[in-house]
């Protein structure tokens, strides 16, 4: 790679607790030719002086910030980062994350050894929260035997229907001009990586290192801690079929198309005690009360 210039991006939102431990992380990498662009997206707390200190002590780290302060959210802060970048190959590394010392240096390894790859991810050390740790340990034993099942590099496009390959932002190193022309504008925000990712496919085999090398700390401030509208789901999932359908025969995916569409004109949620039909809700008493009219 002759010393090529890493660009780690990391946005930052009120996570003054965890920060300093991200950039010790980068600071400690066995790599040493790297950047680190923090993004601020309108913080409340200490964040940005937590940062600028480091900037002060590193010229390799550096601060950005929406214009007044203003909070913008993920996506156009990634898009401000991914900007700012000046290196060819970009590292995602959320601001209550942690990366091991050897990070960089063992991509590097793969993209010296396969040099047409541009995505590469790898397997998380979960830490933090002890139920919540449990619960996601759970989820990865049974996701992983479904990533490795086939040799590197390969093609997870059909993968995606069924879940987000890509456990966190934090695993992913890629290829900046692959994100060129990809569009950031989810339908579902809180999981804008998904989103991301399948777009990506499209056009990209992807390497996974079955290795640790990403601690991804679990909170109940975290993003992945806080659920997501049902219906919200539904629409993001007709999104995620209608890229993967733009290489695969859309007939492949009648099924799932219609038990989506199924989900949008009628369901029954019994523990909200509502019925959604043809995309509006309802309340049990208020169909009661149409129905004791009727009658």
């Amino acid at each position: 790679m002759n010393n090529e210039l890493i660009s780690i991006i990391t946005a930052s939102y009120n996570y003054e607790n965890y920060i300093k431990e991200t950039i010790e992380s980068v600071i400690s990498q066995t790599y040493t030719n790297w950047e680190m662009i923090i993004l601020d997206d309108g913080s409340k707390d200490n964040s940005v002086d937590v940062i600028r200190n480091y900037c002060l002590k590193d010229s390799r780290i550096k601060l950005y910030q929406h214009h007044n302060n203003e909070n913008k959210g993920l996506a156009e802060t990634l898009k401000l980062g991914i900007e700012k970048a000046n290196g060819s190959w970009l590292v995602f590394l959320e601001s209550d994350d942690t990366i091991t010392p050897n990070y960089i240096e063992k991509k590097l390894d793969v993209i010296e050894k396969n040099p047409d790859i541009k995505f590469i991810f790898n397997d998380v050390n979960c830490f933090g929260d002890s139920g919540r740790v449990k619960e996601m340990e759970k989820y990865f034993i049974s996701q992983k035997s479904k990533i490795i099942q086939n040799p590197n590099p390969r093609n997870f496009l059909c993968d995606f229907e069924e879940f987000n390959i890509i456990p966190t932002f934090s695993t992913v190193m890629l290829k900046k001009e692959i994100l060129k022309d990809i569009d950031y504008n989810s339908p579902l925000k809180k999981i804008l990586d998904y989103y991301l990712w399948t777009q990506i496919a499209l056009n990209n085999e992807f390497y996974y290192i079955n290795q640790k090398l990403t601690n991804w700390r679990m909170h109940p401030n975290s993003y992945i801690s806080t659920s997501c509208n049902k219906q919200d789901k539904v629409i993001f999932d007709i999104a995620i079929l209608n890229i993967i359908c733009k290489k695969e025969n859309k007939l492949k995916y009648l099924h799932k198309y219609i038990h989506l569409y199924r989900k949008m004109i009628f369901r029954i949620f019994f523990k909200q005690q509502k019925i959604l039909l043809f995309g509006k809700w309802y309340s049990f008493k208020n169909i009661l009360h149409i129905k004791s009219i009727n009658y």
